[in-house]
C-alpha cells in the first residue's frame, strides 16, 4: 500500500518544471509590470498579486486532478463541455462579459474575471480523448470524424467572434495533431491540411484588421506609430538584450514603449532582461516539460490516458511556439500568452489543471 502513493521520477520533473515555470513566471510579471502597473493602478504589485492568485488556484488545480482516477473525466466529459460553452457565450452578455481593446474575451464573477477561452481548450481536450479512445476504428472513416470537428468547430466559431485568431489557431492545430494521434487516415491528414491552409488567409481577408497586421509583419516599419509598433518594439527589446541580457529588472522596454509586456509580449521582455542565453534556456525547459508528458502518454496503459496526456503536451508546444513565433516577427502579430509565464490567472491556472491530468495520467499507469 505505501507503493501506492509514490510518486515517480517522471512525475517529479514534471512537477519541479512547473514549479519552476510558474515562480519564473511570477518573477517576470513583476519585472515587465512594476511600472505600467503603477502608473495605471497605483500599485505596482498589481498583476503580481494576480498571477500569484492564479498560481495558487494551479496549484490546488494540479494536485486535485493528480490524485483522482482520470477515467472520472468520461462521466463529465460533456459536462465540462457545455459549461466552457456556455462560458464562451457569457462573454457577449452585457454585464457579465467584459471587452478590453474591442474584444470580448473575459466574464466577469463577482469582481473575478475568467477567460473562457483558457478553458475551452482543455475542455476541447477532455471531450476528443473520450470520444477517440471509445471510437478508434470510426476515426478511419469521415463520419467518424463528424463529432469531434462539430464540436471543435463550434468552440472556434464562439472563440473567432470575440474576435480571437490566435486561439482559434491553437484550437484548430491542438484539434488537428489530436486526431493524427488518435488515428485519422492519411487521405483526411491531406484534407484538413488543405482546408486549413485555405482558411487561414481566408480569416486573415474577412477582417480589415487582421489584414493590416499582416501588411505590418511584412513590413513593421512601413507604419511605425500604428500596427508595426508593436512588433518593431518587440524586436527592440529582444536585439537590447544581446547574448545574457541587461540584467533582471533592468528592461527598458517595459516603460510604457512595448504594449502587452507582462502578458502576449513578456518573452520579449524575459529577451532582454536575460538575453538569447536566457531564452534558449527557458525554451529547453518548456521542450524538456513537452518530452516528459509525451513520455507520460507513450507509457499510459490505455487510449483514454495517452490521448490525455499527449493532448496537454500539444497545448503547451503549439502556445508556446505560436507566442514565441509572434514576438520574434516570425509570423503575423497575434495575442497569445506564454503558458505557466504570462500574467493571467485563468492561464496558469487551467493550465497547471492540465497537469494534473497528465499526472493522474502516470500515476494510475503505475498502479495497474
Amino acid at each position: 500500500m505505501k507503493t501506492k502513493y509514490k510518486i515517480s521520477k517522471i512525475e517529479l520533473i514534471v512537477i519541479v518544471l512547473v514549479i519552476l515555470l510558474v515562480a519564473f513566471g511570477c518573477m517576470m510579471v513583476y519585472s515587465a509590470s512594476s511600472y505600467s502597473a503603477e502608473y495605471k493602478y497605483h500599485n505596482q504589485y498589481f498583476f503580481l498579486f494576480k498571477q500569484i492568485f492564479g498560481v495558487c488556484l494551479g496549484i490546488f488545480a494540479m494536485f486535485f486532478f493528480a490524485f483522482i482516477d482520470y477515467h472520472i473525466l468520461k462521466k463529465f466529459k460533456y459536462w465540462i463541455l457545455a459549461i466552457s460553452i456556455i462560458l464562451l457565450a457569457l462573454v457577449f452578455v452585457p454585464g457579465l462579459g467584459v471587452q478590453s481593446y474591442g474584444a470580448n474575451r473575459w466574464v466577469n464573477f463577482l469582481g473575478i474575471s475568467i477567460q473562457p477561452s483558457e478553458i475551452a481548450k482543455f475542455s476541447l481536450i477532455i471531450f476528443m480523448s473520450c470520444y477517440l479512445s471509445e471510437n478508434h476504428d470510426k476515426i478511419k472513416t469521415f463520419k467518424g470524424l463528424l463529432p469531434p470537428l462539430c464540436i471543435a468547430g463550434l468552440l472556434c466559431v464562439l472563440v473567432i467572434i470575440e474576435p480571437s485568431m490566435s486561439v482559434t489557431m491553437c484550437l484548430c492545430l491542438v484539434t488537428f495533431f489530436m486526431l493524427i494521434i488518435g488515428g485519422m487516415s492519411k487521405k483526411h491528414t491531406l484534407l484538413f491540411s488543405g482546408l486549413g491552409a485555405f482558411a487561414v488567409p481566408t480569416l486573415i481577408l474577412a477582417e480589415p484588421y487582421r489584414l493590416k497586421r499582416l501588411f505590418a509583419f511584412i513590413d513593421p516599419w512601413a507604419s511605425p506609430q500604428g500596427e508595426g509598433f508593436q512588433l518593431i518594439q518587440s524586436l527592440y527589446s529582444l536585439g537590447n538584450g544581446g547574448w545574457f541580457g541587461v540584467g533582471l529588472f533592468n528592461s527598458r522596454q517595459k516603460y510604457l514603449f512595448l504594449p502587452f509586456a507582462e502578458s502576449d509580449f513578456i518573452f520579449s521582455i524575459i529577451g532582454e532582461e536575460f538575453g538569447l542565453f536566457g531564452c534558449i534556456v527557458l525554451m529547453f525547459v518548456f521542450m524538456t516539460l513537452v518530452f516528459f508528458l509525451f513520455k507520460i502518454g507513450l507509457n499510459a496503459k490505455d487510449r483514454l490516458g495517452c490521448l490525455l496526456s499527449c493532448g496537454v503536451a500539444l497545448v503547451i508546444a503549439v502556445q508556446t511556439l505560436l507566442n514565441i513565433a509572434v514576438v520574434t516577427g516570425s509570423i503575423p502579430p497575434t495575442g497569445l500568452p506564454l503558458p505557466f509565464i504570462s500574467s493571467g490567472g485563468t492561464s496558469v491556472a487551467v493550465f497547471m489543471a492540465g497537469i494534473g491530468i497528465a499526472l493522474s495520467v502516470s500515476r494510475n499507469s503505475r498502479k495497474r
